[in-house]
């Protein structure tokens, strides 16, 4: 089924090559395996960004939480975040609270699927379902995971977790394309044991989970600015 999606979607990225003068995508990595058709003069990478008014270490939430949790944000019926956080889940957490026995795990986000629900029974772990505003989860979080085995492009759940100053440990699935030095910005784990042990790493060493926080805010600041990169626009003069 990839391999026909594969197939009609490069005939598809082909046609409009030839049919528009400008094509943005969301990085170079993107960039680089776009099908043959396009002109490097044609095809700019235009990254995504982040309002960093909005998402801001300044914000104050109305309440606090007091625990050491984890949080997990993104649309729960969307399949990779599914996929993600059940791995997560079921494989990473029960290694993690083996260390920091009272580490919890908040997902957030709309529409969670059944099996998200479910994960609900398992220790330490809240599903919040819909909420008005993200921030406050992130803003009283101990770390931010994003477990995704399947990523394509910028995750916005990265950028607004790094904004807000946290320490965020993820795949290298949802690091590529990334403009952020990996164990210094934001952590990076290439299976289970090596997220368990980034995550307690940081959860054992706050200070180093806040000096990594304010290092992501920087690196946002820097390269995902909305003013930043919408500036493309007017240099090829649109």
């Amino acid at each position: 089924m990839y391999r026909l999606e594969a197939l009609y979607l490069s005939a598809y990225e082909r046609s409009i090559a030839r049919t528009f003068d400008r094509l943005f995508v969301v990085s170079e990595q993107e960039r680089r395996h776009f099908p043959d058709g396009a002109s490097p003069d044609k095809l700019l990478a235009l990254s995504n960004g982040v309002d960093l008014e909005f998402f801001t270490p300044a914000y104050v939430p109305a309440e606090r939480i007091d625990a050491t949790f984890l949080v997990f944000t993104g649309v729960m019926d969307y399949w990779p975040n599914v996929q993600g956080v059940t791995w997560f889940v079921q494989r990473i957490l029960p290694r993690i609270q083996l260390s920091v026995p009272d580490a919890q795990l908040y997902i957030v986000g709309s529409k969670p699927t059944a099996d998200v629900q479910k994960l609900a029974r398992s220790k330490g772990v809240t599903v919040t379902g819909y909420v008005n505003d993200t921030r406050h989860y992130l803003a009283a979080a101990s770390v931010c995971v994003v477990p995704l085995r399947i990523a394509r492009g910028i995750q916005n759940k990265v950028l607004e977790a790094m904004a807000m100053g946290k320490a965020v440990v993820t795949t290298a699935e949802a690091f590529e394309g990334l403009r952020a030095e990996a164990g210094e910005d934001i952590m990076v784990a290439s299976d289970e044991e090596e997220f368990a042990a980034a995550v307690v790493g940081l959860l054992c060493d706050s200070d180093r989970a806040r000096r990594m926080g304010a290092r992501a805010r920087v690196c946002v600041e820097r390269n995902y600015g909305w003013e930043h990169n919408l500036a493309t626009l007017s240099i090829v003069g649109l």
